[in-house]
């Protein structure tokens, strides 16, 4: 087994992109027509993640044309040349199988909302004194 997986490191990436379950995606495929080779984009929602090290796959799901379009990429494939984010998903399964029998706006995924950073006040900074506390001058009139 030694051999096996001294090839299987050589033909891994080692920057892997971040991206979850639920995440809208651009992924940047090369396509090889006749002579020539280009870049060509599948966006859609990571619906699944499987396997580990070098069989790990990842399968992306969009509609087009009213039609459900699913693709099934290696991550350490040298076609796979990148995975951007689009969106973050917020999901609470490991698997949207369950987006198949969806369309339309049923088909959509909530967007990840980002953590507010909390806005705690210095120790030394005190409040300003109540109004009501303070007693004020009375004028004559």
């Amino acid at each position: 087994m030694g051999l096996l997986e001294d090839v299987q490191k050589d033909a891994m990436k080692e920057k892997l992109p971040e991206f979850r379950i639920g995440d809208v995606v651009d992924v940047h495929v090369k396509i090889k027509e006749a002579e020539k080779e280009r870049v060509q984009v599948f966006s859609g929602t990571v619906i699944a993640r499987r396997g580990s090290g070098m069989s790990e796959t990842f399968t992306v799901r969009r509609i087009v044309a009213g039609e459900g379009v699913e693709r099934v990429f290696p991550i350490h494939s040298p076609s796979v040349v990148d995975v951007q984010v689009t969106r973050r998903g917020h999901v609470r399964r490991a698997k949207l199988y369950y987006l198949r029998e969806r369309t339309g706006k049923a088909a959509r995924v909530r967007e990840k909302r980002r953590e507010k950073v909390s806005q705690e006040k210095p120790d030394d900074v005190k409040p300003p004194a109540d109004d009501a506390t303070q007693e004020q001058p009375q004028t004559e009139e």
